[in-house]
């Protein structure tokens, strides 16, 4: 695995030494403000429950391993869908796929049981052709179905190209309707690793963060995601063939 580089003189960079009684009572401090964030996320997930939703025509389809299915299929019979639309750069090699895209795709994997559970399927809807991206969903490793929605048309996309995160509901009646969609950094809902980095004290290491000054950075001209050319997450694969 390849790691971003640390600049050497931001090492020493820390928070205060205090006693524990100081360092309780100014994390409970903070606690309050958590709490309240928590608070106004729910209330934000209730209105978001509460949205109205529009109709995706039966006609539109997408490319899986079986071929051209209706969209209705991608529930694997499920009731509700999450569906990610993975963007794709025709006849790139595979350390030149979407660096956002990949950091997405490969935190949200492992066993979907929990989602499962809950009557709700994941999959990956790719920009490019099923042949051409199939292989790298399998050299990556991933566990949620994958298809092409590269010829899904204005019934699903909406003039809204792809790398964006869209949920779905179906009907008794197997009428299937789109409840919410977001992007940029809506995405982040799907990055469980940024979570965890923004409780250490360095946090993201991004530029744009509001950090002391000396904490460490991601060096001038390296992406967040990528490390010597390639995304980050394809580190852990590239033992196995590279395209």
């Amino acid at each position: 695995m390849r790691y971003l580089p640390i600049d050497p003189l931001a090492v020493s960079a820390l928070p205060p030494v205090t006693s524990r009684e100081e360092y309780e009572a100014a994390r409970a401090r903070l606690l309050v403000k958590e709490k309240a964030h928590t608070r106004q996320g729910d209330a934000i997930a209730a209105e978001r429950r509460r949205l109205p939703m529009i109709e995706i025509p039966a006609s539109v389809t997408v490319t899986g391993a079986q071929g051209e299915v209706p969209f209705l299929d991608v529930f694997e019979g499920r009731r509700m869908l999450v569906g990610y639309f993975h963007m794709w750069h025709d006849g790139q090699p595979w350390e030149g796929q979407c660096i956002g895209c990949t950091y997405f795709a490969s935190q949200v994997q492992g066993p979907l049981a929990h989602l499962h559970a809950r009557d709700v399927t994941l999959a990956y809807l790719c920009e490019g052709t099923y042949e051409e991206s199939r292989p790298y969903a399998d050299f990556m490793g991933y566990t949620a179905p994958w298809y092409s929605a590269r010829d899904a048309g204005a019934g699903l996309l909406d003039d809204r190209g792809f790398g964006w995160l869209g949920c779905y509901v179906r009907d008794d009646d197997d009428r299937v309707y789109e409840t919410y969609w977001t992007t940029d950094r809506g995405n982040e809902a799907g990055f469980w690793s940024y979570s965890l980095l923004d409780r250490t004290v360095f946090g993201r290491q991004e530029p744009w963060e509001d950090s002391p000054a000396g904490w460490p950075r991601i060096p001038a001209g390296q992406h967040q995601w990528r490390v010597d050319g390639r995304p980050l997450a394809q580190w852990d694969v590239t033992d196995k063939p590279v395209a």
